[in-house]
Parts: structure tokens; C-alpha cells; sequence
């Protein structure tokens, strides 16, 4: 049981946790489907090839969620591409390593970086795909 003075501590931390689960929405699990339907219609694309335990792609993830809400990059699909459950798809997108980021226009790679963490550049690589 919660007292009178942990209450709000505790308030506080859920809505935290609810604000971040919101950002990690922005980022769709990638499926051949709806990467294939991004492409189709011609939407810019950024796919981040993640492993949970990479302490690069644990840093570049914050970055791209600040970049994703910018309205700038509103129409753009984000996906994260699992590195070790997801073997097929890394072979298909060329990712040699996680922390990897690739920028799609439409149908077309326009940008790659392998563990890029400078907000500017991961920021340059995505103005790429617009």
C-alpha cells in the first residue's frame, strides 16, 4: 500500500513510463508487409536496425525519437528491425552490424550509417529521405 507522500513519486513515475511507451510507438516492428506498403506509397522511410543488449543502439534510439516527433519528419515511417530475431530482414537490408540506420525515399536507399550517435548527422542522414 501506497502512503499520502509516495503517492505522488509514484504518479509521476507512471506517467514517465507513459511518455517514453509513447515514443517507442513512433517505432513499428518491422514486417516485410508494411515496409513493402511504406515503400508503395512512396513515404520516406528510416529503419534502425536495434539490438536490445548494443549500448550504440541504446543511445541513437532517444535521438530518433526526438527526430521522429519533429513535425518535419511527420510523414516518414519508422521501423526497428530486431538484429538477432530478425536474420531474413537484416540480410535483405544489407546490415552487416546492429546500429545500423537506413533512410529509404519511397522505394529507394538514399543514406546509411553504422553506429552513428551525433544528433547532427543521424539528423542529416533522415533530411535525406524527405
Amino acid at each position: 500500500m501506497l502512503s499520502r507522500r509516495a503517492l505522488p513519486a509514484f504518479l509521476a513515475s507512471f506517467a514517465l513510463l507513459g511518455a517514453l511507451t509513447g515514443a517507442v510507438a513512433a517505432e513499428k516492428a518491422f514486417s516485410q508487409q508494411a515496409f513493402a506498403a511504406a515503400q508503395g506509397a512512396g513515404k520516406p522511410i528510416v529503419v534502425h536496425v536495434y539490438a536490445p543488449w548494443c549500448p550504440t543502439c541504446r543511445a541513437q534510439e532517444p535521438i530518433l525519437h526526438k527526430l521522429e516527433a519533429d513535425p518535419k519528419f511527420s510523414g516518414a515511417e519508422a521501423f526497428r528491425v530486431d538484429f538477432d530475431g530478425q536474420k531474413e530482414a537484416v540480410r535483405a537490408l544489407k546490415a552487416s552490424a546492429q546500429s545500423t540506420i537506413i533512410v529509404f525515399k519511397g522505394g529507394k536507399e538514399v543514406g546509411r550509417s553504422v553506429g552513428e550517435t551525433n544528433p547532427k548527422a543521424i539528423s542529416d542522414l533522415l533530411d535525406k529521405a524527405l
